[in-house]
């Protein structure tokens, strides 16, 4: 199967990040919102993004261009019908993601590749929406996905060996990433071990042993992260990291990945992070650090 029309379902900060990776490698993306409120919004994200790179002289106007030319927004899941692969990332909420897999599946021929962004979801669950589970996969990128060069392939219980050759070979070949394969289990691998550690994190800082702003530097100092676990947390977005924990207790059923009461307090206060502007740490509203 050759790969050149993807759609893309949710313009947050994922879907916008999926859009943008994969117009810069010359694929036609279909991105679609719920309203025409929050795809206006995430197309201005994506701009003032492709906006840092130039500033950077990571990217220039032309290639700006390019990029933003490639992306067609729509307004109804109709105009994916001739996409050879549609990705699905929006919030982590079961029946809502099983509601837009059932309406793909009744629009997309039977060939084509349907595949959640989910960190945590059963893809066999999802798949179950369906009347072609074997056509279902798991892509899951991770954030930020231009910079991030590997892309779990999840398998769900059905999901045929066609569909994954054909998703292992876009990953490695089209988008040049390292696909790793993972068979289904909540937070597969990236998710289950990066939630575990800022977990650690949040009661290192409840219990008094360091600063946020320490304890985030001596992880990135002392063992090379890009960013600590804080703003790790704070650009994940604090609500999605206790959504991943809460899940993840759940079926696991073990105290390790019972979230901190101090990720609770802040998600009720609605520092979520950089998509609040305030978090660990305070953001501007292109989401650099003040």
């Amino acid at each position: 199967m050759t790969i050149k029309k993807v759609g893309v379902i949710g313009a947050g900060t994922m879907g916008q990040g999926i859009a943008e990776m994969l117009a810069s490698k010359g694929l036609d993306v279909y991105l679609i919102e719920s309203s025409e409120e929050r795809l206006t919004y995430g197309m201005q994200m994506i701009e003032i993004n492709l906006d840092k790179q130039i500033e950077k002289w990571a990217l220039t106007q032309a290639e700006k261009k390019l990029i933003l030319n490639r992306i067609h927004t729509c307004k109804n899941y109709d105009e994916l019908a001739t996409c050879e692969l549609v990705i699905e990332s929006i919030t982590e909420d079961l029946e809502r993601k099983k509601l837009v897999i059932k309406q793909l599946d009744e629009i997309c021929g039977d060939d084509v590749i349907i595949a959640s962004n989910t960190s945590t979801l059963s893809l066999t669950e999802l798949a179950s929406a369906t009347s072609h589970p074997q056509r279902v996969i798991g892509l899951h990128f991770i954030y930020p996905v231009s910079k991030i060069d590997l892309v779990e392939i999840v398998r769900g219980l059905q999901t045929s060996d066609a569909t994954f050759n054909a998703t292992k070979e876009f990953v490695d070949e089209v988008i040049q990433k390292k696909g790793i394969m993972v068979f289904e289990s909540p937070g597969f691998v990236t998710t289950r071990l990066i939630c575990l550690f800022i977990n650690e994190a949040l009661h290192v800082l409840e219990e008094g042993v360091a600063s946020a702003e320490d304890i985030d530097s001596a992880m990135r100092i002392g063992y090379s992260f890009q960013n600590g676990p804080f703003e790790m947390a704070d650009r994940f977005g604090l609500d999605s990291v206790l959504a991943a924990l809460d899940r993840m207790f759940r079926e696991y059923g073990e105290l390790k990945y019972r979230p901190s009461i101090v990720l609770k307090k802040m998600v009720r206060a609605g520092h979520l992070g950089v998509k609040s502007g305030i978090g660990f740490f305070k953001y501007d509203k292109d989401g650099d650090r003040i």
